[in-house]
């Protein structure tokens, strides 16, 4: 299952880390985030729990660059 989210993020860099640390979240099978659009594109793993998944990914992210936010 694909969804597209609204992020808010600084730069270009700090997208690609977000991007990169989405992607080594549990139950995300492939990620992208787009600066340009502050969407993130996220592809799950079969019988993944979206909301779960999520809430870690923001925690993931929030590792990286501590002012993001996804609109879950």
């Amino acid at each position: 299952m694909k969804k597209t989210y609204n992020i808010e993020v600084d730069c270009a860099n700090c997208a690609n880390k977000m991007e990169e640390a989405t992607k080594k979240t549990e139950g995300i099978k492939t990620a992208t985030v787009n600066f340009m659009t502050q969407k993130m594109i996220v592809e799950f793993e079969d019988g993944a729990d979206a909301k779960v998944v999520m809430k870690q990914v923001l925690k993931n992210c929030k590792k990286v660059e501590s002012d993001c936010e996804i609109e879950l």
